[in-house]
């Protein structure tokens, strides 16, 4: 049915005529972009849109400026999102989350390793950043570079930011490469062309790589260890690792880890033992878990040798009676690899000790095994004696657990 004619006639609601409080809540749920867009559309709006505590909000999601922060800078909130915005803006998406990160990690490191805090590096400038795409013609991603306008990584310094690794005779401790560094290590040769190096490992010469184009088979922006392809005649082919699949989600993953309590802290250094929660046993008041770690720099694809590391944490409870304590004799192993191929070993002590567990006392060591396929798992027990009764031995459970090998290809260089 038409519409009656004086409806059609009657003149439009003015924007000047609608309340303030109404249109300020209606605009707040705007994002920054449509703000400004408001500002351009006419007086009025132009008036609302600038209203300061509009901008508090954005000021927190995109930037994370609190409030003694706003008081030190003596500004508006509108003023610090337009000041910010106009040196930071093309990482308006990247900036909040590696922000975060990165203040979590310090504060986390104040705690635990306070060492390491005196070797990260002050920001870049935006320059800096344009000088190495110009000197490694090459463009860098937005969220590789955000990182940067935070920390230039860190000096080449032990133990490194990006986690360590020791066994009796192999030490690993990863630094986060500082820009030109980084730039410094960027490869065009055959096999790791157009990659830049994130981490180094002074001791191994180890690093990770980031891919900044699709060539040889990577995927652009992929994050990977690089090892020599062994039984290939050509040199240039290398089997690499995956372990991330862009810098945001490389980096924030590991930070998350770290400062969650998923890698423990060892001699005030990040050791990259991943620890899974119902890897975890308990014969009568003796408690064991582990946790294992992957080492690509003792690993090759091609012959088939997958090198694990894992640790074992051995404790009695605290509320275990004195009469109780007893002592480590043996150890039997069940290794299976993924085939279903299976080895038994069965030996005195562990790593050449016999530790005493008593109430309250914890009990840790490291060790390593090999597979020829890419997972496999390890479970068995130990057998004690009772220091008050030595006749009496009793068999202490090792929880199964599984070691993987991340995904991996090999260059087609």
């Amino acid at each position: 049915m038409a519409a009656p004619l004086d409806m059609e006639l009657s003149p439009s609601l003015s924007l000047e005529l609608l309340p303030t409080d109404p249109l300020l809540l209606i605009l707040s749920f705007l994002d920054y972009r449509d703000l400004v867009s408001c500002c351009y559309l006419n007086r009025r709006l132009n008036q609302l849109s600038s209203h300061d505590p509009l901008w508090k909000r954005h000021c927190k999601k995109y930037w994370l400026i609190s409030e003694e922060e706003k008081s030190r800078r003596n500004q508006s909130w509108r003023a610090i999102f337009i000041s910010t915005y106009s040196d930071l803006g093309r990482y308006i998406h990247y900036y909040a989350t590696l922000k975060k990160a990165w203040d979590d990690l310090e504060q986390y490191l104040g705690q635990w390793c306070p060492r390491m805090i005196s070797s990260l590096k002050e920001s870049v400038r935006e320059e800096d950043l344009d000088a190495v795409e110009a000197q490694i013609r090459c463009k860098l991603p937005d969220d590789y570079r955000c990182s940067f306008r935070i920390h230039n990584g860190q000096k080449l310094v032990v133990p490194g930011l990006m986690g360590s690794m020791a066994l009796s005779n192999h030490y690993r401790s990863e630094d986060l490469l500082d820009i030109d560094t980084a730039a410094g290590g960027f490869q065009q040769r055959l096999g790791l062309k157009q990659c830049l190096p994130l981490t180094f490992c002074i001791h191994t010469g180890l690093s990770q790589y980031m891919a900044l184009e699709s060539v040889e088979g990577r995927n652009k922006y992929e994050i990977f260890y690089q090892c020599p392809e062994q039984m290939a005649r050509n040199p240039s082919t290398i089997v690499m690792f995956i372990t991330g699949t862009s810098y945001l989600e490389w980096f924030t993953s590991y930070v998350n880890k770290v400062v969650t309590g998923g890698y423990p802290i060892i001699r005030d250094q990040i050791f990259r033992y991943v620890h899974d929660k119902d890897c975890v046993a308990t014969t009568e008041d003796i408690t064991v878990s582990v946790s294992t770690s992957f080492l690509p720099e003792l690993s090759s694809v091609h012959p088939p040798h997958y090198f694990f590391t894992y640790r074992i944490r051995i404790e009695m409870s605290k509320d275990a009676l004195p009469e109780n304590a007893c002592q480590l004799e043996s150890r039997y192993w069940r290794i299976t690899n993924a085939k279903g191929d299976v080895e038994e070993v069965q030996g005195p002590g562990v790593v050449g000790e016999f530790p005493v567990i008593s109430p309250g006392k914890v009990y840790e060591y490291t060790s390593c095994t090999t597979f020829t396929t890419t997972s496999g798992y390890m479970e068995g027990y130990y057998t004690f004696h009772c220091l008050y009764n030595k006749d009496r031995f009793f068999n202490v459970t090792i929880p199964r657990f599984h070691m993987v090998c991340p995904a991996f290809k090999v260059s087609t260089a």
